[in-house]
Order: C-alpha cells, then structure tokens, then sequence
C-alpha cells in the first residue's frame, strides 16, 4: 500500500470530508452482534470513532504513524500501525471490517485473504469512498479542468477505481444491494480550496515543480464563487457484502 498522506496529515485530518451518520446507521442495521469492529487504514480515524458508538472494542489501523497521532483517542478504540493485507488479528474476530477511502491502495487479493480470515461468519465488509464533489456549473468546470488538465498526469493510476465508483473492484463477497447516500457541507471558497490541497495529486505536482498547483485557479475559483457559501455535494461510494460460506 502507497503512503500518499504522512506528509500534511493535520491537513488531511481537518478538511477531508466527513461520512453522514445514516450511512452508519444503514450499515449497523446490517450487523448481528456489534462486539468488535476492524476500521482499516483508519487514517486520521473519522470512521473509527464512529463505530466506536456502537461497539465494544473498535481496531483500527494504518501504515501511517503520522495519520493516526492525529485521530481521537478514545477508550473503545485500539490504534496500532499495520498494513491492510497483514495483521495480527484472530480468525474470526470481527463483526464488521471498514475501509474508507483506501481500498484502491490494497492488494486486494491479500486483503481479501485477511478480511476472510478475520471476520465472522456472518460479519460485514464495508468497503467506503466519495467521489469528485460538485458545487455548480460554472465551479464544478474550473475543478474538472483542474482535475484533469492541471493535475491529470499527476493521479496514482489506481485513482481510476474512484473514477469508476468502486464498481470495477475485485469483491469476492455475497454482496449487498445498499442505497444511494451523499456528503454535503456549506463550504466558502476557501474550505474548497484548503480541500483540494489535500489531493495526492496535487502533493505530487508540488514535488516536482516545487510550488502548488493551486495557483493557477484560486483566483478564477474566488471570482467565480460569488457568494459567501455554496452547498457541496460528494456522492458516497459503497459496496457491501458478508463473507461467503463454503459448505464441505
């Protein structure tokens, strides 16, 4: 798994997006018993704490040191620093296993193996993602221009399974049909700014030209906001499946 998010991790940890709370109470609703939850490369923990609501002891892990000084410290959440594909976990652990925003990093074929190994027979994957937010016409232009003609030779290749909501992912699971949910803020110009400064692409744009792309449309970005907020909007990627059982 790459380490796109060390760098600036307060940065990540304040102006990422957030997931609403009916997305989690859809997800509980699926469970059986809520006795210990997996939220893997938990980052600066936004997802933990969330299941940490619910159940009684929450793991959650990452391969960054620097992500996770930066999540919550609460009783119910474990914090250790481990890859997806190799923990030391117990068979069958977890009622429910997360992964928001990060499974596109994964080796899937042995972060499945482990997701299989640790999770309870009748538990519940929740693999978890946004995609590009929209705002307007005329600002969603300036961001997809951004996207893709600024910043585009920039992307990690395995963007593109964002670009293609999740859907072309390997999931070896019983998968369940879920609905659709959406993040929405009232943001300025200048939260959407500070957002985008948290893309890896733009990180990796900076490194090698030594100065941000950001400058070539923050000021086309302010003129074109006009008013003091704007409602954004990110839908929610979401696939969902139980460990398939296999009978002798």
């Amino acid at each position: 798994m790459k380490d796109n998010f060390s760098r600036d991790s307060h940065l990540y940890a304040k102006y990422r997006p957030t997931y609403p709370s009916a997305l989690f109470t859809y997800i509980f609703s699926l469970l059986e018993t809520k006795d210990q939850a997996w939220d893997c490369a938990t980052g600066n923990g936004q997802v933990a704490t969330q299941l940490a609501k619910e159940f009684q002891i929450v793991e959650a892990t990452d391969i960054s040191a620097s992500q996770v000084e930066q999540a919550p410290k609460l009783a119910h959440i474990h914090y250790s620093i481990q890859p997806a594909e190799q923990t030391k976990f117990e068979k069958d652990q977890f009622d429910l296993i997360t992964v928001a925003q990060a499974i596109h990093w994964f080796d899937f074929e042995k972060f499945y193996a482990e997701v299989n190994q640790t999770l309870k027979p009748n538990g519940i994957l929740a693999v978890i993602g946004y995609g590009l937010l929209s705002i307007s016409l005329e600002i969603d232009h300036i961001i997809h221009h951004f996207y893709n003609n600024i910043i585009g030779d920039y992307w990690d290749e395995e963007r593109k399974y964002i670009e293609e909501n999740y859907e072309t992912i390997p999931f070896s699971f019983e998968e369940i049909k879920t609905p659709k949910f959406e993040i929405t803020y009232e943001w300025t110009a200048e939260d959407l700014l500070n957002y985008l400064n948290t893309w890896s692409a733009v990180k990796h744009y900076e490194k090698e030209k030594n100065e941000s792309p950001l400058l070539l449309i923050q000021q086309q970005l302010k003129e074109t906001w006009g008013v003091k907020r704007r409602k954004v909007a990110f839908p929610v990627l979401l696939r969902v499946g139980k460990k398939k059982s296999f009978s002798a």
